[in-house]
């Protein structure tokens, strides 16, 4: 690791998250950790920022010559109309949880799906040619798909409550992939456990994009019938606290294989560092640092 930056200097390249809350982010122990380790004059830092403040924050941040910024909730979708250029993927999820500034050009992109599927690879799932079913079409549950579809998944289940305040922007996401992709997308109840039976066993993946049984209730479980479940299916769950979910373990008892999220954050971050700086994060320190076990 290098030690010949100081922390700050005069011309220290300011990066930093908005969102609130961010007391409790590992953005800026990820990013500030590589920075020091690749020996870059730049710093990572957090700014509690409402969806009504955004506008004036990020015209203040830009003026003031920030190299780029994360956005975590409630930002990500107001952020979309703040920016000049769109990636592929935010302009399909209409959501933005990364900023490049380049000479006052703000470009938005969207790091989530990348990191989910990032993360999966490493127990041997890629989304291309495959059948996804999904639980949950919030945040999460969008740049998944999102991201599967522009890397060629084949077709996916997408299980949400009608009531849900996220089911218009779920349409218009299917709408979206079945026009710009060649995935092909359906929609289900989520109550609906004889459709996601029937969509599980004809998929290679389900995941659950909800926040059901994550801490302080890990009883809870989005899945009912543990026939939803059966060996080789590759389940996983976003939540990552507790490590295990009771989804995951009903999953594991079934002989499926399982993950969790806790990677899906280390890797969107990757990708947002590579967006900042060219550079790859050294994503084992990292790891090895803040998501050991």
């Amino acid at each position: 690791m290098s030690s010949s930056i100081p922390e700050i200097t005069g011309t220290t390249s300011l990066y930093g998250l908005l969102g609130s809350p961010v007391h409790h982010s590992k953005s800026p122990l990820m990013h500030n950790l590589s920075f020091r380790y690749l020996g870059l004059d730049s710093v990572y830092l957090c700014f509690e920022i409402l969806e009504e403040q955004l506008k004036t924050a990020v015209d203040g941040l830009k003026a003031a010559g920030i190299r780029g910024f994360n956005l975590t909730m409630p930002n990500k979708n107001r952020m979309v109309e703040l920016c000049d250029h769109l990636s592929p993927e935010a302009k399909l999820m209409q959501a933005v949880n990364t900023v490049v500034n380049r000479d006052g050009i703000l470009y938005g992109y969207n790091t989530d799906g990348a990191g989910f599927w990032k993360a999966a690879a490493e127990t041997g799932f890629r989304p291309e040619g495959k059948s996804i079913t999904i639980l949950g079409a919030g945040g999460a549950g969008t740049a998944i798909c999102a991201q599967a579809a522009l890397d060629n998944a084949r077709k996916i289940h997408i299980f949400s409550r009608p009531s849900s305040r996220f089911h218009q922007r779920t349409e218009a996401l299917a709408d979206a992939i079945r026009s710009t992709t060649k995935t092909t997308v359906e929609l289900y109840d989520s109550a609906d456990m004889a459709s996601l039976k029937r969509c599980a066993a004809e998929s290679d993946m389900l995941i659950n994009a909800t926040s059901v049984g994550m801490n302080p209730h890990p009883e809870n479980c989005i899945v009912t019938d543990p026939e939803v479940f059966y060996p080789g299916l590759h389940v996983c769950d976003v939540i990552y606290d507790p490590q295990e979910t009771r989804f995951l373990s009903m999953a594991k008892e079934r002989g499926c294989i399982t993950g969790n999220g806790m990677y899906m954050l280390l890797y969107q971050g990757a990708v947002a560092f590579h967006h900042f700086t060219g550079l790859a994060m050294p994503t084992d320190l990292v790891k090895e640092k803040f998501f050991s076990k």
